[in-house]
C-alpha cells in the first residue's frame, strides 16, 4: 500500500492548508483538519489511481509552544495508560482474593472495591476474555 505524508498548516485566516509534498501541486484547504483531510484525498485522486486506498500520514504543523505541550500530553497519556493497566491488574487480584479466597459474593466484592458486581465479574474473567469486554 502506498503511503503519503499530508502536511497541515494553518493560514492567516485560520483555515487548514493540506499538501502532499511527494505529489507536486497536490494541495487543498478546509475549515477543519477533518475537512482538509477529506479534500486532500479528493485532490490526490486527480494525480494517482486508487487514492481512496492509499495510506495518509498526518503531519500537523503547529508553533513550538503547542508542540511542546502536545508532547507533554502524550507522555502523560502513556503514564496514565500504564497506571490504568496496573490499577486493573491490582483490582482483578483483589477481586479474586475477595471472591475465591474469602468467599465474598461478587456483589459484596463490588461494594468493597467501589465497583458494580458486573465489573467484578468482568475482572474475574480470564485476561483474554476481559480485554474483549472493554
Amino acid at each position: 500500500m502506498k503511503t503519503y505524508t499530508v502536511t497541515y498548516e494553518r493560514d492567516e485566516t485560520g483555515w487548514w492548508v493540506a499538501s502532499i509534498k511527494q505529489v507536486r501541486g497536490c494541495h487543498t484547504q478546509g475549515r477543519t483538519i477533518e475537512q482538509a483531510r477529506k479534500r486532500i484525498r479528493e485532490a490526490l485522486a486527480l494525480y494517482v489511481d486508487n487514492a481512496e486506498e492509499v495510506k495518509l500520514v498526518d503531519d500537523v504543523r503547529l508553533p513550538n509552544k503547542a508542540q511542546i505541550l502536545l508532547q507533554q500530553v502524550e507522555v502523560t497519556r502513556k503514564r496514565a495508560e500504564e497506571q490504568t493497566s496496573k490499577l486493573q491488574d491490582s483490582t482483578a487480584a483483589a477481586a479474586k482474593v475477595l471472591t475465591h479466597d474469602l468467599g465474598v459474593s461478587m456483589r459484596d466484592a463490588g461494594t468493597i472495591l467501589g465497583l458494580s458486581h458486573q465489573r467484578v465479574h468482568q475482572l474475574l474473567l480470564p485476561s483474554r476474555k476481559r480485554s474483549a469486554h472493554k
